[in-house]
């Protein structure tokens, strides 16, 4: 039997109490080592739910342990690249939050430390890893809907206020909006349906940001690719409606296909067919089934049973992210 993969973990905050952990705690052949965050009583709390048995405030604490195979890091996005090369400096493999990094250079410099140490870094793109996100990628990948035309994404969601979105409210620390805590995870999501084209040209609008605010609230991105290809993305964290709207859409010259519900039609014999999976039913919601298999994915790619996600493709995502708020606040398209 192969040795349980140990993982450290750097970040408190709501997408390791909601998420990540209680997916952990249920992984065979993982075990939590310790958790560290500059909250000390709330880490501790945290640990003690979840029976971590080491606790900290401190990331080099964390790393003298010496008891950690990977890290999964979730902290503000500014903290992102040295958190990053810190545990690669410690020989461990890495599991971050989006995004990789908060710029193209930043990202370049984790992707030459990532070869150096030949270790697994592996953004947390959970959408990818959805029931329906992988059926609709299968059909892509088959050749079954034809060439992808056209993708479009959309996100919406109601926020309660600043006070509850902290740090992602600081240009500084978030390095974006609502474009980037919402449309980098849709704009990842959508070019990886299409099959990654390389991005031509790239033209966004995004919400003035106020006299109180220092991110933008809400955005549209429309990117063309150099195979004829588009994307469109639009995005908000002021929704008003009923409850939050998910959704992504594909248009091939074979078929269609969405999620949030899933369908997927095909022409056949010059007729439109429904050729929607079915499935089996599971009472796992998308969202959690998203963080199960992210997690299997990369406790595999650490033990060379499947190869790891390519990195260079967040720093692709990221580079239409720069050119993203470039053509917001040039008021232009920009070429890539």
């Amino acid at each position: 039997m192969s040795e349980p993969i140990r993982i450290g973990i750097i970040g408190a905050g709501a997408i390791v109490q909601v998420a990540h952990l209680p997916v952990l705690k249920k992984i065979k052949g993982v075990e939590i080592t310790g958790l560290c965050d500059t909250d000390l009583p709330k880490a501790r709390a945290l640990a003690e739910r979840f029976g971590i048995p080491n606790v900290s405030d401190d990331i080099e604490d964390l790393l003298r342990a010496e008891d950690a195979d990977a890290l999964l890091i979730c902290t503000p996005n500014h903290l992102h690249e040295p958190h990053i090369l810190a545990a690669l400096s410690a020989n461990l493999h890495v599991l971050v939050e989006k995004p990789l990094a908060l710029t193209t250079a930043s990202a370049q410099r984790v992707l030459k430390a990532a070869e150096k140490r030949d270790r697994v870094v592996m953004v947390g793109m959970n959408h990818r890893y959805r029931p329906d996100a992988q059926a609709i990628r299968s059909f892509v990948a088959s050749g079954e809907l034809g060439e992808i035309d056209s993708v479009r994404g959309s996100w919406h969601v109601a926020r309660p206020g600043r006070a509850l979105l902290g740090w992602r409210q600081r240009r500084d620390q978030a390095g974006g909006g609502a474009m980037l805590d919402l449309g980098l995870s849709i704009l990842d999501l959508c070019h990886w349906l299409a099959g990654s084209p390389a991005p031509k040209r790239v033209s966004a609008a995004l919400s003035s940001a106020g006299r109180d605010r220092s991110v933008e609230q809400s955005g549209s991105v429309f990117v063309v690719c150099e195979n004829g290809a588009s994307i469109f993305v639009d995005v908000t964290w002021r929704h008003i409606g009923e409850g939050e709207h998910f959704g992504v859409g594909l248009r091939g010259s074979k078929g269609t296909a969405g999620m949030n519900p899933l369908h997927v039609w095909k022409e056949l014999h010059g007729m439109a067919h429904d050729v929607s999976p079915t499935g089996s039913g599971n009472r796992e919601s998308a969202y959690t089934a998203s963080f199960r298999a992210q997690w299997a994915h990369f406790v595999a790619a650490i033990r060379d049973e499947a190869p790891a996600p390519i990195l260079q493709e967040q720093l692709v995502v990221l580079r239409m992210l720069d050119a993203i708020y470039r053509s917001a606040d040039d008021g232009r398209d920009v070429l890539l």
